[in-house]
């Protein structure tokens, strides 16, 4: 596990990262959930006769949560603290916070105080046009998914011949307004 982590970048000792891991799963949901718990008779009816399986998960069948906690570890551990982006910007800790209150920076709170995710700088400071993407990102939108819809290969979005995500395409420097107008899409329907 020391090399993967490792090779991942990830300043962290196999006993930290599974600290990291065993919190997320504290987050999560009981550990057999009921996937029709929080639906009513009529929304139960209506997924099932489109050939939606709501009965528990098989103890042969893989928990699909396990992704979710792996992702959520590593964007906790890879997340600058503030005095770590105000050295990597070249600015005071007041002006992180300020620019986290104003929206110009992506983080969140935890017991140690602000965590903000890696996605969002670069070796010269932050990601081009990051202010104009996270305007656009709705609210209610946690940090794993905006950090997952930033490393996410977009059809939209094209950098050379291939599709980009929306991070290389900021990189490669696309119209931040073209990733604004799909990040306030986060968490429609499909």
């Amino acid at each position: 596990m020391e090399s993967v982590l490792a090779n991942a970048g990830l300043g962290v000792s196999p006993r930290e990262f599974l600290t990291f891991v065993e919190d997320a799963v504290r987050k999560l949901a009981p550990p057999r959930p009921d996937p029709a718990a929080h639906l009513s008779v009529g929304e139960r009816e209506a997924l099932a006769e489109v050939g939606l399986d709501l009965s528990h998960r098989g103890e042969t069948e893989i928990d699909h949560r396990a992704r979710a906690v792996a992702q959520q570890a590593v964007l906790h551990d890879s997340a600058l603290t503030v005095p770590q982006a105000a050295a990597a910007l070249g600015i005071d800790t007041s002006r992180v916070r300020h620019r986290i209150a104003e929206g110009r920076l992506a983080g969140w709170k935890d017991q140690r105080g602000w965590r903000l995710p890696a996605w969002q700088f670069t070796t010269h400071g932050v990601l081009p046009g990051l202010d104009v993407v996270l305007a656009s990102v709705p609210a209610d939108q946690p940090a794993l998914v905006v950090a997952a819809f930033m490393s996410t290969v977009q059809e939209d979005l094209q950098v050379g011949p291939a599709n980009a995500a929306p991070r290389d395409w900021l990189l490669a420097g696309g119209d931040p307004a073209r990733v604004a107008r799909l990040a306030a899409r986060l968490g429609e329907p499909v």
